[in-house]
């Protein structure tokens, strides 16, 4: 079970890694997803793709928490907690590097792109962690009834 969360995890920071270099480059966010590492002095002196990648390992190790904890809510649709968490991971997370008001008008510098970018990671992730918790459920479910004499 672990083996599965750790590569659906690694394909889903994979994914939103080049999805924010993708945005980035395109110009649909404004704020570089790699600015952190000025702003906290990581790695100033190396080569951006160090920066990269350990955005990347960051994403991958909420990746894998998120999966871990997704796969036991199976009574919730994987689509509405995918469109509820991942909405309000990627407004939150835009919030707080955009320093915004908690005014009306600042939902308007929300970058949907990046919302929907988030939201796809996390529709993977809760999606293929329920469908593996309910195969699980499957494969040790027994092949007759229990009341059954045996």
């Amino acid at each position: 079970m672990l083996f599965l969360a750790f590569i659906t995890s690694l394909f889903g920071s994979i994914f939103l890694t080049l999805s924010l270099k993708m945005l980035s480059l395109f110009k649909f966010i404004e704020w570089n997803p790699i600015g952190f590492s000025k702003k906290y002095q990581l790695f100033e002196e190396s080569h951006p793709f160090i920066s990269w990648l350990f955005l990347a390992v960051v994403i991958f190790v909420v990746n894998f928490i998120l999966y871990l904890i997704m796969q036991y809510v199976h009574n919730v649709p994987p689509f509405i907690t995918s469109l509820v968490i991942g909405s309000l991971f990627a407004i939150i997370v835009e919030w707080i590097i955009y320093d915004l008001p908690a005014e009306l008008y600042s939902f308007k510098k929300l970058s949907i792109p990046f919302i929907v970018m988030v939201v796809m990671t996390a529709r993977f992730l809760f999606e293929t962690a329920s469908f593996h918790h309910q195969a699980q459920l499957e494969r040790n479910r027994l092949p007759y009834k229990e009341s059954m004499i045996k």
